[in-house]
């Protein structure tokens, strides 16, 4: 700080590449500072890196994330009855599970208030698609945000400028910046935005493999007691799941087509690790919300409420609510016939069955095809995407097409087949994929689910 009390971002800047530690007050100054726009993208992004080269302690990063966390409303629901409990994922390629989790857990009772982002780095946003819903908005202001909670029991929007504003500057400025990957930013981001939108309780899917954020296991770890610690220390009841993301989650991959294949999950026919995967996270926030007085009891009521319906009522509800077109949700089939369209096929003299596709480079692919960002401006393309014909352990058909390729248009085509093609590893015989419930953290343990 300068000795007029004006922050000086250049000192900080300096002490921080210096490996030096920063105060409480001179982080708020500095997050206060960016978000009035009074501290430009350049000096930011260079405070961003050299706190991503040198690292933060504890202090700062609960600094941090309470100065993302103030830096607009808190927002107070307890005027709407029962628990309000949100889920947040650390992002993976293919990872579409807020989509139905959203409408399975309201649809059971929960009141759930999602608050999310677009898609950054390799993967893809939440916002981005449910904005391929034709009509959909994400943008709401607070009192519209509170009635929906209150009328129907989900609500999902985007960082608007009374919550979390910080958050909102700062994701898209990590995402062109190559600071993503550090454990006291996505904390910071992920607990800001989670408890300034008004939750009780969190649950936390954090992903570990090449699509994921945390490509390490042990890294994945440390994020997820990161994030319960920092949460409990906000008083919001927190549990993460540790879930695997070395292949694409799901089938399909892109704006829309992860919109078409929630709604195959919300009619009980989506891919098993999807299923999987999203039972066990409505589970936990129906156990967190009240509802359930067990797991067990938890995967049950998801899977009735999705049988007899009521989800996929509350999804078209959800998107009638946010402006969207329900007959989009209730017959995905027309917005993909819109899309042109390439088949890939296996290159020849591979073996006969899928033995590993790169998440990663799947969801470089992505952004190859226009479904992604390179820069914080960029538009995306709602109808660009992948779907996976074949999966680990599976056999490539006797046509040799293991994939198709989406989007508005054919520009893209020919860079995007080379690097999908290069995704696939074929071998003779291959394992059992297995679960991708890798790990259960709470209360300080593990507990594997």
């Amino acid at each position: 700080m300068s000795t007029s009390g004006k922050i000086n971002a250049v000192d900080l800047i300096v002490r921080k590449r210096e490996k030096g530690e920063l105060s409480s007050l001179e982080i708020t100054s500095l997050v206060n500072g960016y978000t009035l726009g009074d501290i430009p993208d350049y000096q930011m992004a260079a405070f961003l890196m050299a706190a991503f080269l040198n690292g933060m302690n504890e202090a700062e990063m609960v600094a941090l994330t309470e100065a993302m966390l103030h830096s607009g409303s808190v927002l107070d629901l307890s005027d709407i009855p029962g628990k309000k409990v949100d889920k947040h994922s650390t992002g993976g390629v293919g990872d579409k599970v807020s989509i139905p989790l959203a409408a399975i857990v309201a649809a059971c009772g929960v009141g759930v208030p999602m608050i999310s982002g677009r898609g950054l780095g390799h993967t893809g946003g939440t916002l981005d698609k449910l904005e391929s819903i034709p009509g959909f908005s994400t943008q709401m202001d607070i009192g519209a945000y509170r009635r929906q909670l209150a009328d129907i029991g989900v609500v999902m929007i985007g960082q608007t400028a009374e919550i979390a504003p910080a958050d909102k500057k700062l994701y898209a400025l990590r995402d062109v910046t190559g600071t993503v990957e550090f454990i006291p930013f996505i904390a910071a981001s992920i607990l800001s935005k989670k408890i300034a939108e008004g939750i009780d309780a969190l649950v936390l899917d954090v992903k570990c493999g090449s699509g994921a954020f945390m490509q390490n296991e042990a890294d994945a770890r440390q994020l997820a007691e990161t994030l319960v610690q920092i949460g409990e220390r906000f008083d919001k009841p927190t549990v993460a799941l540790l879930t695997d993301m070395d292949q694409p989650l799901g089938r399909r991959v892109g704006n829309w087509p992860e919109i078409a294949e929630s709604v195959q999950c919300l009619r009980g026919d989506g891919p098993e690790d999807l299923m999987e995967v999203t039972l066990a996270l409505a589970a936990e926030m129906l156990l967190a919300g009240g509802v359930a007085e067990s797991l067990e009891e938890g995967q049950e009521l998801s899977s009735q409420c999705i049988d007899d319906g009521r989800a996929m009522e509350k999804f078209v509800r959800l998107v009638e609510s946010q402006g969207g077109d329900p007959d989009a949700v209730r017959n995905p089939e027309t917005m993909d016939e819109q899309a042109h369209t390439a088949d890939i096929r296996a290159p020849e003299n591979s073996a006969g069955t899928v033995a590993r596709i790169d998440a990663r480079i799947v969801g470089r692919a992505m952004i190859t095809l226009g479904a992604g960002r390179t820069t914080k401006e960029d538009d995306v393309d709602p109808l660009a995407g992948i779907t996976l014909l074949v999966k680990q352990g599976e056999r490539v058909p006797s046509s040799g097409v293991i994939a198709r390729i989406h989007a508005s248009s054919e520009d893209r085509f020919a860079a995007t087949e080379e690097l999908v093609t290069s995704a696939f590893e074929f071998a003779e015989t291959v394992s059992d994929p297995g679960s991708r419930l890798i790990d259960r953290y709470s209360n300080g343990h593990w507990v594997n689910p």
